[in-house]
């Protein structure tokens, strides 16, 4: 019995010994011989020689001189990696969805033909009407409930917005609660809706947004105004303006620029995706830098089919481009963005 104990404790010593220790040295050597960048993150450097990203994990370029990444449902934290899970037929995808679609989608023929909708949905929205009748954004919040309230919460200031209002409008708020009586002490979100159609009444054809202002002391500051043009319009309305213009052909769009990977962290996109972009990057660097439009995009494009690459050395899938890795190349080829 003492030599089976013993045999046994010898080889779990010797599988501890050779698991725990000498398989993860030795492929730390190798790693660390034979691929040392990958090893270490694939960490890469600016122009400064400072780390500024993984090729391996997306990050948000938001200034129009960058090509863009896939959404992502993690928000780009490498920590909290995840995939939104959401139905085709969940609201939440296709709010989300078209969200995204509204200040890129191009019409696909007709006289306006190339040209970005983005600014018809506000012409359309100033009219303040939508499916023949009045006041858009109060139609908007009592059919998208979630959204409305997911617009309160999102942003303190949005919050601190709807709590001002209240204070004002003490007699819409008392009949709320009338028309609620399980809700004696409404929450801003609670009142979502029914801020936005009192905010629709007294502001037809315009919506609150947050606006960069000049404080009393000179300093930039940060404000809610009513506005009737902009990226939020564009954005949050364009699902009632595709309903109301349903004939209207409008370009495909590349799948991945509107859908999130199932990490939530794919760096890379699609060469489709990145030539989707080509031109409102070219046109951005080339009123950056004074240049010619054509001449900077044909640049641009040489850099994105440079970086271009198939999975497997080209032998499954499509060519995809690695966002962090064009946009460096931008970089140290144009400079710092304006």
């Amino acid at each position: 019995m003492s030599k089976i104990i013993k045999k046994s404790l010898l080889l779990l010593i010797f599988a501890v010994v050779i698991c725990c220790v000498f398989y993860p040295l030795a492929l730390l050597a190798v790693g660390q011989v034979f691929f040392p960048f990958q090893a270490n993150g694939s960490i890469v450097n600016g122009p400064d020689g400072k780390p500024v990203g993984s090729l391996l994990i997306a990050q948000p370029f938001t200034k129009d001189e960058y090509f863009q990444p896939r959404p992502s449902a993690a928000s780009y934290d490498g920590t909290a990696s995840s995939s939104s899970a959401l139905a085709a037929s969940n609201y939440a995808l296709r709010d989300r969805v078209a969200r995204t679609l509204g200040p890129i989608v191009r019409y696909a023929d007709g006289p306006k033909a190339g040209q970005l909708i983005a600014s018809d949905i506000e012409n359309w929205f100033q009219h303040d009407s939508y499916q023949g009748s009045p006041h858009i954004v109060g139609q908007w919040a009592s059919l998208h409930t979630s959204g409305a309230q997911a617009w309160v919460n999102t942003d303190s200031l949005h919050g601190a917005y709807v709590t001002d209002w209240e204070k004002i409008h003490p007699d819409i708020v008392s009949q709320f609660i009338k028309n609620n009586p399980n809700t004696p002490q409404p929450a801003p979100s609670d009142l979502a809706v029914t801020f936005f159609q009192s905010f629709s009444n007294d502001n037809p054809g315009k919506f609150p947004s947050v606006m960069n202002d000049t404080g009393s002391d000179g300093k930039s500051v940060k404000v809610i105004k009513a506005v009737n043009t902009g990226s939020d319009i564009q954005s949050i309305f364009f699902d009632m303006w595709r309903l109301d213009h349903a004939t209207a052909a409008l370009q495909d769009i590349p799948g991945d620029m509107v859908t999130t990977s199932g990490s939530g962290l794919d760096p890379h996109i699609t060469l489709q995706n990145a030539e989707y972009q080509l031109d409102r990057v070219a046109a951005k660097w080339a009123s950056d830098l004074k240049r010619d439009t054509i001449i900077v995009r044909r640049e641009i494009e040489e850099i994105v089919q440079k970086d271009a690459s198939a999975p497997l050395a080209g032998l499954a899938g499509e060519k995809i481009v690695n966002v962090l890795e064009v946009n460096l190349a931008l970089h140290n080829r144009y400079g710092t963005p304006q």
